[in-house]
């Protein structure tokens, strides 16, 4: 029986529980505080984008970062919360907070089946078996036409509410906030196992698999663990997705958007959960600042890419890393000349 995640204690190169958690939370008081700076609907709408990118990158990171998954069904399970919360919602007339939730589950359900056939498996033929998995729910939402509206999608599927606070007609006010939150619950969720004993598990066995299950780590235990994870959350972004637009569409399957996501994952820096999320910044706002350059927007976004990873393989969180390490080297060395000098009249 598989013990609850404890805290991995002393890890090297790893800061404190302590100072992680205060950087987080002034991270998420800064972002909290932006509709102030950012009054129009637009500029909201992005960043609620930002936010829904950044939960299913970041859990992506999990199992094909963490967990060296080449996890290409990812977004079929974002896709299977869109049209849970769909069905949930619209068909059986369930109420749209418990259908967020519910979606999140047949999220991980739908991860941990697919995991099954994965567990022996290795390199392409994880890929081959995602990908297909991906294709499978498409084929099975186009062919249940009658309730899915298949190539159609769905559409006027009932949003979430807060009280009696007016959703539609608040500037996104409302939305932005629970995408944030949503954000924040996955943020802490995926580190906090990622600092367990589970997460240096996964960890082990990504490095060095055959040296991990010597040491009595169940490779088809922790590979179900990772994906069933990675799972949750993202398909709670996917039914929050549904409720935001409302509506459902056949295109969240496209290899345009799982291409935007996989970017988001290399390019903030793979097993790092944070440079995701940063990464989802960088990108859609970027994305939308070349908007007036029409076919040349995905080509400067490509060589955007491209640039960061050459000069920093570990990507953006490397580059923050590198800076951070520099502006604190220059930090000290000051302080290191003036003890030299105080040393030297003390020794005169």
């Amino acid at each position: 029986m598989t013990s609850l995640p404890s805290p991995v204690i002393g890890a090297p190169g790893r800061p404190s529980w302590k100072s992680e958690a205060v950087g987080v939370a002034l991270a998420f008081l800064l972002m909290a505080l932006l509709p102030l700076v950012f009054g129009d609907t637009y500029t909201r709408h992005i960043l609620i984008m930002v936010f829904i990118y950044a939960i299913v990158a970041s859990n992506w990171d999990l199992s094909l970062g963490y967990g060296g998954v080449f996890n290409f069904g990812h977004l079929a399970l974002f896709s299977i919360g869109v049209y849970a919360y769909g069905l949930l919602t619209k068909a059986a007339g369930v109420d749209p907070w418990v259908s967020l939730v519910a979606s999140g589950v047949i999220a991980t359900v739908a991860a941990v089946l697919v995991t099954i056939p994965i567990l022996r498996l290795k390199g392409i033929y994880i890929i081959l078996v995602t990908f297909g998995f991906a294709q499978l729910v498409m084929q099975v939402i186009l062919s249940q036409s009658d309730v899915t509206g298949g190539t159609q999608g769905m559409v006027r599927i009932p949003g979430l509410y807060l009280f009696d606070h007016n959703m539609i007609r608040d500037g996104k006010i409302g939305y932005f906030y629970i995408a944030l939150a949503l954000l924040f619950l996955s943020t802490v969720f995926l580190r906090v196992i990622v600092r367990s004993r589970t997460g240096a598990s996964i960890v082990a066995l990504r490095d060095n698999e055959e040296y991990a299950i010597s040491r009595g780590i169940s490779l088809a235990r922790q590979r179900i663990i990772t994906l069933a994870a990675s799972a949750f959350f993202t398909g709670i972004a996917g039914a929050f997705y549904a409720a935001y637009q409302r509506n459902a569409s056949i295109d969240v399957f496209g290899m345009s958007l799982a291409t935007i996501i996989l970017s988001m994952v290399l390019l903030g820096g793979t097993s790092t959960i944070y440079g995701a999320i940063v990464a989802s910044f960088v990108l859609t706002i970027f994305s939308e600042a070349m908007a007036d350059f029409g076919p040349w927007r995905p080509i400067i976004t490509a060589v955007l890419i491209i640039v960061v990873m050459l000069a920093y393989p570990s990507g953006l969180s490397g580059m923050i890393r590198s800076i951070w390490n520099a502006l604190a080297g220059r930090l000290k060395r000051p302080d290191a000349a003036l003890a030299g000098k105080t040393e030297e009249r003390t020794a005169a």
